[in-house]
């Protein structure tokens, strides 16, 4: 699985997890030179607290475009730290 935006692959695993329709890709999966950490924060309640990154790709910028779960619920746990997109980033196989 790709994520794609602003025509540059951004992660890029066979090794992602689904849940609920969305790709969770794995950490080290992630280039993370696109990637900046937000102040952003939600909550699911069955996954738990949600942190968020800000895609940059040359002078573009996604605001809190990716999302992960530091410490999630149990029920979630096979999801931590991995990373999870939307907001225009296209996820190909």
């Amino acid at each position: 699985m790709k994520a794609i935006w602003n025509n540059t692959v951004i992660a890029e695993s066979d090794q992602t997890v689904e849940v609920e329709n969305n790709q969770y890709f794995p950490p080290e999966s992630i280039n993370s030179e696109f990637f900046n950490l937000s102040d952003t924060h939600t909550v699911c309640p069955w996954k738990g607290r949600a942190s968020y990154f800000h895609l940059k790709v040359g002078d573009e910028k996604n605001t809190d475009a990716a999302w992960f779960y530091p410490h999630p619920k149990p029920e979630a746990a096979q999801i931590k730290n991995h990373v999870a997109f939307w907001n225009g980033v296209k996820i190909e196989k």
